[in-house]
């Protein structure tokens, strides 16, 4: 690709650098892990750490998030996906909280994959702007949750 002045590509940011990072880490840490049970349950620390070092607002969505998600799909598996808590039915990502703080972004969001079953004609949406997680917003998130695994 030649250099040119109307190239407008600047490479990776630092925050998607360090996501990238942190999926390499990911990866070798769950190569080492022995059993099934040990890698779910070191899986799902690995989460519950991740989502404790969130600034206050984050912390406090991505704990009720993850409350939703493992009460109302028992069946996906909490892990880490590019340094964000996720959610995996077979080892493929479903859903994933990113934190505001993680990209620099205005807000929060749940986003779901590929891999959920959220299709709904030809448009649907696949990721939601979090501010605050109310008792509202908890049954939404339960819902498409539900409906994403079913």
């Amino acid at each position: 690709m030649s250099n040119t002045e109307s190239s407008t590509y600047q490479g990776f940011t630092a925050e998607e650098r360090a996501a990238m990072k942190d999926h390499a880490q990911e990866q070798k840490k769950a190569a080492r892990r022995s059993s099934r049970a040990e890698k779910a349950a070191e899986a799902e620390r690995d989460v519950l750490t991740k989502i404790a070092e969130m600034r206050d607002s984050d912390r406090v969505m991505a704990e009720r998030v993850h409350a939703v998600i493992t009460a109302t799909a028992p069946v996906l598996a909490p892990k880490l996906w590019y340094g964000m808590p996720a959610y995996a039915l077979n080892d493929k990502i479903v859903c994933f909280f990113q934190s505001a703080e993680k990209f620099k972004a205005r807000y929060a969001t749940l986003g779901f994959s590929d891999q959920a079953k959220l299709d709904e004609g030809t448009m649907w949406a696949a990721g939601f702007a979090l501010t605050e997680v109310t008792a509202e917003t908890e049954s939404r998130i339960g819902a498409l949750v539900k409906r994403a695994v079913s």
